[in-house]
């Protein structure tokens, strides 16, 4: 693909645009930040520039689904300059190593709801599209690598993440880990958000709290530890943020 053009000069700039799905997943972020600019609609989500950690961030309220999520950060692209895009938040465990209160670092990005293997496609993949969509390496690395300093009370553990416009419960664990054996969560916006970043060439990573093991009780684990999930998460991002705004990332992300 050949280079985007540059934007001009007056085009508003922050160091990371940070996406969450809900106000519960927006709250750490506000509540650390030294200062946070007035909340701006945009379509259906809600966006605030903060101070915070010394970096100047947008906050950016997608609403839940890869829909809203997609369509929310690809205003963002079209609007604002920055280098990279971090999806933050809660997730749900799906990996059996995976507990509840760890950190999800995605390496990958892949749709558990697309299938067109008729047409000889791979199951996940969008026709057109790549199978998965891979994060930056040198994002993983510097979120990993911070996250782990900053907070060694937490677990973090990186790789393929899932996204479907569906809640997992306990009835669809067996068909997505016999799928996906690889995959670690699952949430209802990374990859919508990983897409949009592939198609703007632009730097993705998402680092989710993991809030339930999509179980039997997996709505009620998601209401109970939503918001300590999200902390944790925001815990990693804060914790990143100056190594993810100076890495090296790569011209365009890479296909998988």
């Amino acid at each position: 693909m050949s280079p985007l053009p540059p934007r001009s000069a007056d085009v508003p700039q922050v160091d990371a645009a940070v996406v969450v799905a809900m106000e519960d997943e927006a709250a750490p972020f506000l509540q650390r930040a030294t200062r946070v600019g007035d909340a701006v609609e945009v379509g259906g989500a809600v966006e605030r520039t903060l101070e915070v950690e010394g970096r100047r961030v947008l906050l950016v309220r997608s609403g839940i689904g890869l829909v809203n999520a997609a369509t929310a950060v690809s205003v963002v692209l079209a609007t604002v300059r920055t280098r990279v895009v971090v999806s933050a938040g809660s997730a749900g465990g799906l990996g059996r190593q995976v507990r509840v209160g760890d950190v999800v670092v995605g390496e990958q990005y892949v749709y558990s709801s697309a299938d067109a293997r008729a047409f000889g496609y791979v199951r996940g993949q969008v026709p057109g599209m790549p199978p998965a969509y891979a994060a930056d390496a040198g994002l993983v690395a510097a979120v990993t690598g911070a996250g782990a300093a900053a907070a060694p009370d937490l677990t973090l553990r990186s790789g393929t993440v899932l996204s479907s416009d569906t809640f997992v419960d306990a009835a669809r664990v067996p068909d997505l880990r016999d799928a996906f054996p690889d995959a670690l969560s699952t949430d209802m916006e990374s990859t919508a958000l990983a897409h949009a970043c592939f198609v703007h060439r632009t730097a993705f990573v998402s680092v989710r709290g993991v809030s339930d093991l999509c179980g039997p009780a997996a709505e009620g684990d998601f209401l109970t530890h939503v918001d300590d999930a999200a902390d944790r998460s925001a815990r990693v991002v804060l914790a990143a943020l100056e190594q993810v705004t100076a890495v090296e990332v790569t011209a365009e992300p890479v296909r998988s």
